[in-house]
């Protein structure tokens, strides 16, 4: 047992003793090369002082020798990768982009786009345009979709509608007479209408005949719209861009609804429920300027409108596509002498000839920002210098929301669109109308009560008619007056108080 115990213990003290060998060994290793560098360190310095002799100066270490070996052409190219990292990441990204930008517009370039035919050749896709068949808009829509092999019909509303669409000479641009301000006889249409669908048509002698099929309808509200102050347009000028340029558009679509969700289509085959296109707009609408009261109102509750159709039809399966229109290049459709060519799609940009008919406080307080805005790069909506794109752009989306390849519930296209868009959802008011030179107006027009005053006490009739003929002149309508008053351009006065009696 006591041997054991001995072995044990020498074991315990021949273990220390060997690592404390190895610390000392360590230590004087350290100390040595401790010593070593500051003797080299004081050799250095001593050798590269100006004050000591130079007999007595230390010789310098010898340098090391460094052998050069020459890199070869891979080791050269992963130096210039390493020191180049983040420009050639950036090369990367920029090409591949625009790679896929080039594939996707080739891709897009060579789709084609034609409407599908019945077993017999005839054709048996159908186009429902609800627009003016004068504007250059629905034109081109009706006579694109006709060449692309579609049946096109234009609603009308008046024997003129009627006639400009048979003026198109094509047969397969037909008219579709509804009268939507009458329900029950616009009902009655839809139901002939519903009928012709459902029929068989034979698309020429001794060929069997074949059932259509409903594929889109394309709501087209007016276009036009005034640009003025709000103060110089009367209210049944308001009264009558709503029931024009909104509510007939909201009727419209309200008298194709029974028509869009019964299920229509050829027995035997997959219904197809048809899509519904509103066309807007965009540009005024997304930065609302000032004097554009009007289509910025229309249009802006046209598209709240079509965002509570699209959550109502979801559920039915029935798409609804918003197409926010920037400018377009409308030169083959709208003669020289009318105008510029992106009229029938654009605000009518506003003529300073128009402030000679205002009233004289409403030009003083109005006009010189009126002027300078209508000289600004984007007066009417358009992008002054530049053309407009191109219809085909337009045309080839159309097809592709029709037939599914787009699927967005919004699609912005044409030019200023998107950017416009952005500008109006970013950019803070007051920059863009500043940038559009509208400044501030330091004195305002003169509050007169003088005519009312006359009214009031039957003695001036004559100056009141007169009063009330000048009040007459407004861009709107000429036979309506506003509470502006005219003739006074001196700062506000406050009216003197009555005298009261105790």
């Amino acid at each position: 047992m006591s041997s054991d115990n001995n072995q044990q213990v020498m074991d315990v003290l021949s273990s220390i003793s060997g690592h404390f060998r190895r610390v000392t060994d360590n230590a004087a290793e350290f100390i040595d090369k401790g010593v070593d560098k500051a003797s080299e360190a004081v050799r250095e310095r001593l050798a590269t002082v100006e004050w000591l002799p130079d007999i007595v100066k230390p010789l310098p270490p010898p340098k090391p020798e460094v052998i050069v070996v020459p890199l070869s052409s891979i080791e050269k190219l992963q130096n210039w990768f390493s020191r180049n990292k983040y420009l050639i990441g950036t090369a990367v990204v920029i090409t591949s982009v625009v790679a896929y930008k080039g594939y996707q517009q080739n891709k897009y370039v060579r789709k084609v786009r034609r409407a599908k035919r019945s077993k017999n050749g005839g054709r048996s896709e159908v186009i429902v345009i609800a627009g003016s068949p004068r504007l250059p808009l629905t034109k081109t829509l009706a006579l694109d979709m006709e060449r692309r092999g579609f049946i096109v019909f234009i609603v009308c509303n008046a024997t003129e509608d009627e006639a400009a669409v048979k003026s198109f000479s094509r047969p397969d641009i037909m008219p579709l007479t509804i009268d939507t301000t009458n329900p029950p006889n616009a009902g009655l249409a839809i139901e002939r209408f519903a009928h012709f669908l459902t029929s068989p048509r034979a698309p020429g002698p001794n060929i069997k005949p074949n059932q259509l099929t409903l594929k889109s309808v394309f709501l087209i509200p007016s276009l036009h719209y005034q640009t003025s102050p709000i103060a110089t347009i009367p209210p049944s000028a308001f009264a009558d861009l709503f029931n024009t340029h909104l509510l007939q558009p909201i009727l419209t679509i309200q008298t194709f609804l029974p028509l869009l969700t019964s299920r229509l289509g050829p027995i035997g085959e997959k219904w197809v429920p048809p899509k519904v296109l509103v066309f807007t707009p965009s540009i005024i609408s997304s930065i609302n300027p000032p004097f554009h009261a009007p289509e910025a109102t229309v249009c802006s509750a046209l598209s709240a409108f079509t965002e509570v159709l699209t959550a109502e039809l979801r559920p039915l399966d029935i798409p609804v596509t918003h197409m926010q229109l920037g400018t377009f290049d409308f030169s083959g459709f709208v003669p020289i002498r009318t105008g510029s060519p992106t009229q029938g799609l654009v605000t009518s940009a506003g003529n300073p000839e128009d402030t000679l008919i205002w009233p004289d406080g409403a030009r003083h307080v109005y006009g010189r920002n009126f002027v300078a805005q209508t000289a600004s790069a984007i007066s009417g909506a358009r992008i002054r210098g530049l053309k407009g794109s191109s219809l085909r752009h337009l045309h080839a989306t159309v097809f592709d929301v029709i037939d599914g390849s787009v699927k967005s519930d919004t699609v912005r296209i044409g030019l200023g669109a998107s950017i416009y868009g952005f500008v109006g959802r970013w950019a803070p008011r007051s920059i863009v109308s500043w940038m559009m030179g509208i400044r501030k107006v330091d004195e305002l027009s003169t509050w007169k009560t003088s005519s009312y005053e006359g009214s009031e006490d039957g003695s001036d009739d004559e100056g009141a008619e007169g009063s009330i003929s000048e009040s007459k002149e407004f861009i709107a309508v000429q036979s309506e007056g506003n509470v502006w008053n005219s003739g006074e351009t001196a700062k506000w006065e406050e009216p003197a108080p009555e005298a009261t009696t105790p």
